[in-house]
């Protein structure tokens, strides 16, 4: 079996969240499962000057798109045992950002018909192409129209993740055949409330559908989770599968990470204070380990539930505790971050740029991982706290539902904190819960152990997608 991973983002080549994690970390796990992989990516501006040395030109092609004929270069590069393959035109991804321009709907309609072109020419013959997000949206909504009847395109299977559903790729009808180069029998495929909706496209055609979590398969049901497409999900939910995003537990390892300052694990976890006072003196808080250290790591965005801290923030500070904050975003969240550093100056550290070491170094030395999203589709931050024995607080939803247990001192069970209402004060109850066991150090220990232990690797993951790539192999020897 082939499978044909078509992304724009896959770690280490483009990254701004998530999806780059995943289809830098699937393809590995599927080749030691015997599952033969490759990626697509476009050859953006920043590859390119990062990786020129190691780029192999392929060949050329032309590509149709719409009423144009595009230039399109083929590269390839192998890394860490996966053949990873770019598409080039400069026009389209020799820019400062992979997305946020007026052009993107051509930019990435272009992309995936290109993708499509290139099968006849790579030594990667796939037997499924697995797709990710909007802006891949538009390869299996092709298949089922201008490659349909194709004896060789009708035998391809696609999978389409969806892995937030609220940006969907929205554009004019009138780009329909200007520039995707299909019919008006083909608009009710992509049409939704007046726009052409590429994710919605791939919804209806894709041949089967996944989310990166079990809970977020079932939220993105409704209507407060999915953006105007509840319908088309719960349509099309017989092909819907939520499967769990995993991480990649070499990378993310308090007993390897050389940007900490000391290395720890289950069995030193006293070394993880060292830590801890490495990080306030680096941010210029006072040094104690008597109370807690809560640390935010992410985007500051409304869906990350960054007002419920916000209305809570000076309560938070009212209680013995120390707070670290590093992330970009809106500005007004910024502000109010960077304003809050300087009243709380010896408690509060607040860094708005994103550094991957600084955030390993917080990983390593806070003690509690607030995540009060309003949506979280899977999130990847709660595991890899777990990994470094920094306990999450977080609200039962999406993939965070799914990973984080809520810790029972009499039992003893239960890898963190969690609270269910979008809510500051069930927060800030959540919060002063995590004081409390920080001040119970039997109960503290135990927890913090048991978040050492969870496991959220890929290895069941990828099993579970294994079994889909199978189911569909099985379907088209049926036909």
């Amino acid at each position: 079996m082939n499978v044909l991973f078509v992304s724009t983002e896959a770690v280490p080549f483009a990254k701004t969240g998530g999806l780059g994690d995943v289809v830098g970390s699937l393809p590995r796990e599927l080749d030691k499962m015997d599952i033969r992989s490759g990626v697509v990516l476009p050859l953006y501006k920043s590859i390119k000057e990062i990786h020129s040395a190691s780029l192999v030109f392929c060949t050329t092609i032309k590509v149709a798109l719409g009423w144009r004929e595009c230039y399109c270069g083929l590269f390839k590069m192998e890394h860490v045992g996966i053949t990873f393959y770019f598409v080039d035109n400069e026009q389209y991804f020799y820019r400062d950002k992979y997305y946020g321009y007026e052009d993107d709907g051509e930019r990435y309609a272009f992309f995936s018909k290109a993708v499509l072109e290139a099968l006849k020419v790579l030594p990667f013959q796939p037997d499924i192409i697995h797709c990710s997000e909007w802006q891949t949206a538009l390869i299996p909504v092709f298949l089922k129209t201008i490659y349909q009847g194709n004896p060789y395109y009708d035998k391809l299977r696609t999978v389409f993740t969806i892995h937030n559903i609220e940006y969907q790729g929205r554009f004019r009808k009138e780009d329909l055949g200007d520039l995707l180069g299909l019919d008006t029998i083909h608009e009710n495929i992509l049409e939704l409330d007046g726009d052409l909706n590429f994710m919605k496209g791939a919804i209806v055609t894709c041949d089967r559908l996944t989310t990166v979590s079990p809970t977020y398969a079932e939220e993105i049901q409704h209507a407060f989770f999915a953006h105007g497409l509840e319908s088309i999900i719960k349509e099309n939910r017989y092909k819907l599968s939520g499967i769990l995003n995993g991480i990649d537990r070499q990378l993310y390892n308090s007993a390897k990470d050389q940007a900490i300052a000391v290395k720890y694990s289950v069995n030193t976890i006293e070394k993880k204070k060292i830590n801890k006072a490495a990080l306030q003196k680096e941010l210029n808080l006072k040094l104690t380990d008597d109370v807690p250290l809560v640390a935010m790591v992410g985007r500051l965005a409304e869906h990350k539930g960054i007002d419920l801290v916000l209305n809570a923030f000076d309560d938070m500070m009212a209680e013995p505790m120390q707070f670290v904050l590093l992330g970009t975003g809106e500005k007004q969240y910024e502000d109010f971050f960077r304003s809050k550093a300087r009243e709380y100056q010896d408690r509060v550290g607040v860094v708005t740029d994103f550094s991957p070491a600084l955030a390993s170094r917080i990983y390593g030395g806070a003690d509690l991982f607030l995540m009060p999203s309003v949506s979280e589709p899977c999130g990847l931050a709660q595991m890899i706290a777990l990994r470094y024995g920094t306990v999450p607080i977080v609200r039962e939803t999406g993939g965070l539902k799914d990973t984080i247990i809520a810790f029972n001192p009499e039992t003893g069970k239960g890898n963190g904190i969690t609270f269910a209402s979008i809510n500051a004060h069930d927060m800030l109850y959540a919060i002063r819960r995590g004081q409390a066991l920080y001040e119970e150090k039997k109960s503290w220990n135990k927890l913090v152990k048991n978040a050492f232990l969870s496991n959220f690797s890929w290895k069941k993951s990828t099993k579970k997608y294994i079994k889909i790539y199978n189911e569909l192999l099985d379907q088209r020897k049926e036909i």
